[in-house]
């Protein structure tokens, strides 16, 4: 029995090497494809595939807004996040949204077909070189925790904050949802013990982070 699979990407182009490149797989079937986040949720919600190859950086939405819809819309399909993005945050936010991989673009073709069968059977997949960077990243955010409470994506959405953005232009900007925008901004005053917009900027200038801007 084949493995169904989508390809949800804003590339064309992209999206026909992908189906030609699985399609050559006795074991794998590409039954449908879509250029927008929205679009794979409905394609999702009629196929029922088994696995959804899906892009990250996408207009309107990205493809880490809609990982919990198309769990929703197809309750057995695994998700399989195939990204430019090379930012360890970007792949814990992946998994936590409900992915069950996530791979480089710049990946061999081998690869990805092994990526498409590890999570088709019920496993998890990361690509090799982010695996390695998401454990150093972690040790790192570890070691530092004491002295600064706060995670990378959390600095980042601080300072995003303190130079006036709104939740939706950070979700934007970090190609994340509107409401993980709002979860990290209510970790961040949970964490620094901060009640209004004017603190978290003292709290920036204080630590020197508009400086990064």
């Amino acid at each position: 029995m084949s493995i169904r699979v989508i390809i949800v990407d804003d590339h064309a182009v992209v999206r026909a090497g992908l189906r030609l490149l699985l399609d050559r797989e006795e074991d794998i079937e590409v039954v449908a494809e879509a250029g927008t986040a929205d679009d794979g949720v409905r394609a999702a919600r009629l196929e029922k595939p088994d696995v959804v190859l899906l892009d990250v950086v996408m207009p309107e939405k990205s493809g880490l807004e809609v990982t919990n819809e198309i769990v929703k819309a197809a309750k057995k399909a695994r998700i399989l996040v195939l990204s430019m993005q090379d930012d360890p945050s970007y792949v814990r936010e992946a998994f936590a949204g409900g992915a069950s991989g996530y791979m480089l673009k710049e990946a061999a073709d081998a690869e990805l077909v092994h990526a498409v069968r590890e999570v088709a059977g019920g496993g998890r997949y990361v690509h090799p070189t982010l695996g390695a960077r998401l454990a150093q990243a972690e040790v790192e955010e570890a070691r530092r925790a004491a002295d600064d409470p706060l995670s990378d994506r959390e600095r980042e959405v601080l300072r995003l904050l303190a130079l006036g953005h709104t939740n939706q232009e950070i979700a934007k900007q970090l190609f994340i949802s509107v409401r993980t925008a709002e979860t990290h901004r209510a970790h961040i005053m949970q964490k620094l013990g901060l009640g209004t917009r004017a603190e978290l900027v003292r709290y920036a200038l204080a630590n020197g982070m508009l400086e990064e801007a």
